[in-house]
């Protein structure tokens, strides 16, 4: 019994050993740029210490070059209105998939759901073409209108929403309770860890999106956080590396603290999306 229990054991520690292998290489860039972004360009090509020359003007620099409170505050309202159209889509979507019949909803939803596998290169000149002849460059509606939807939420909601009993919603509808007040009453509260998850994932990655904003952004007013961060590189006057880095870090902070808040939520999600096919 006792050499069952240590082979058991060592089987489990072979396998944590790769693991926290791999985490401990995905963090080292995020600890690269938190430790250059308190160094000055001298103390990195100087004589000084690894551990001396420590200092905040790379973040004061940041606050003299750029509107840094507009430009955080610009990326905040893109977020959050990417995140709010995007989960109410999502949460229509899959409650009309789950709980409603219509003649082809299988086939739409598999038509959806394959949308998944389009790269955004395919889908970029067309956006491109419609925001401009909508004259929306250089504005948040220009960013915001190419992503309303999203099929990847549709597809963790439905599978959330599959686990809910049909039989409770029935009985809802029997009790003279509309299809709105039962979404509201009582699929949104069993599925709102789902919702919150979902949520943080559509925040962080609009939070983080870089692409899409270089095509539709003018102006350094209107800029978001991870597109101000080129201001800081070219290839004329070179790149100021350790102000980078504190960019990174400021472009980092809040999704990280985002996920490290709600990454029971986020690992659920995942998990139970896998139960149902």
């Amino acid at each position: 019994m006792k050499t069952k229990t240590r082979a058991a054991l060592d089987r489990q520690v072979g396998w944590h050993i790769p693991l926290a292998f791999l985490v401990a290489v995905s963090l080292v860039p995020v600890l690269f740029a938190v430790f250059y972004s308190f160094k000055s360009l001298q103390s990195i090509y100087g004589d000084a210490g690894l551990l001396s020359g420590f200092t905040l003007e790379n973040f004061r620099e940041i606050a003299r070059q750029l509107p840094i409170v507009r430009i955080t505050l610009n990326t905040l309202t893109v977020a959050v209105l990417v995140t709010a159209c995007k989960l109410l889509t999502s949460i229509l979507a899959a409650y009309a998939f789950v709980f409603t019949e219509f003649r082809g909803k299988n086939i739409f939803y598999f038509i959806l759901i394959s949308t998944i596998f389009i790269p955004f290169t395919v889908t970029m000149i067309p956006n491109y073409i419609t925001v401009s002849r909508l004259n929306l460059f250089d504005s948040v509606l220009g960013i915001v209108l190419p992503q309303l939807a999203d099929a990847t939420g549709i597809f963790l909601l439905r599978q959330t929403m599959r686990s809910i009993p049909k039989s409770l919603i029935e009985i809802a509808g029997l009790d003279g309770i509309g299809r709105m007040r039962t979404l509201w009453d009582i699929i949104l509260p069993i599925c709102r860890p789902s919702i919150v998850a979902t949520g943080i994932i559509f925040f962080i990655n609009s939070w983080n999106e870089y692409v899409w904003p270089t095509l539709i952004l003018r102006s350094k007013d209107n800029y978001t956080l991870s597109l101000a961060m080129q201001l800081f590189s070219s290839s004329e006057a070179g790149t100021e590396f350790t102000t980078v880095m504190a960019m990174a870090v400021l472009s980092m902070l809040i999704p990280v603290l985002l996920y490290l808040i709600f990454q029971r939520y986020i690992m659920s999600t995942f998990a139970s999306s896998g139960i149902k096919g």
